[in-house]
């Protein structure tokens, strides 16, 4: 297992590009302008209240600094440029997410919705009845740091076994991560595809807030849920 910095740094271009060519599409999509209105409205008045700008913004501080020591101290190690066929590509980016999902299922479930100090630290983003985008950075920064170090280590301990995983394949894992975790804080209503589908996501988490001791506890697929009882 090599330190290879090179194919860090594709990986960091590819996220970026990925980021601003998907920011330009989606705007372009004239059936979400809607949505983008009712959520930009929502958090334009959320953003107003004393206490959103200082959490988000804490939150967003500590998220940066986590991952910057993710791509320096973990990435270099289970990442190649190495062509692989695109079964095993395809075969890492599955494996990834649900490892990791599994993984934060547990944590949700039993550490943030337990007894005790977590349950308070996740109260503070159940404070958000209807959530919308800015909710998805309306978190303590414990959990965040969390919930990173969850992807970070779950892909990394893949890496051991199946490593180390082409940039595409760790590519579309930390992008699905990164936006199905604000997806699912979108207020989306929509009767057609694609929007039908994140409609269905964002409503199943607009559920599990209503009530901390609802179930829909996975946040890149309900499988786990569906799995051990706890899907509504």
């Amino acid at each position: 297992m090599s330190y290879d910095w090179q194919a860090t740094l594709v990986l960091l271009a590819t996220l970026i590009g990925a980021s601003v060519v998907g920011n330009f599409l989606t705007r372009r999509i004239r059936a979400f302008d809607g949505m983008r209105d009712i959520n930009s409205a929502e958090d334009s008045q959320k953003l107003a209240q004393e206490k959103y700008p200082p959490i988000v913004a804490a939150n967003r501080k500590l998220g940066g600094i986590t991952n910057l020591v993710f791509y320096a101290a973990v990435v270099p190690f289970i990442v190649t440029i190495n062509p692989q066929p695109l079964w095993k590509i395809a075969v890492d980016i599955v494996a990834i997410l649900m490892v990791y999902d599994f993984f934060y299922y547990l944590t949700h479930r039993f550490l943030f919705h337990g007894k005790g100090y977590f349950r308070r630290v996740h109260a503070l983003h159940h404070q958000a009845r209807k959530p919308t985008h800015i909710d998805a950075f309306y978190v303590h920064p414990l959990e965040t740091f969390i919930g990173i170090s969850l992807f970070m280590g779950s892909a990394a301990l893949l890496g051991l076994f199946i490593g180390p995983f082409h940039v595409a394949s760790l590519a579309v894992a930390v992008l699905v991560f990164q936006n199905l975790n604000i997806i699912n804080h979108c207020h989306i209503r929509m009767d057609s595809f694609p929007g039908k589908t994140l409609s269905w996501i964002s409503v199943k988490h607009a559920n599990h807030h209503k009530d901390m001791h609802q179930g829909n506890y996975s946040t890149i697929t309900l499988l786990y849920d569906k799995v051990f009882g706890t899907l509504v």
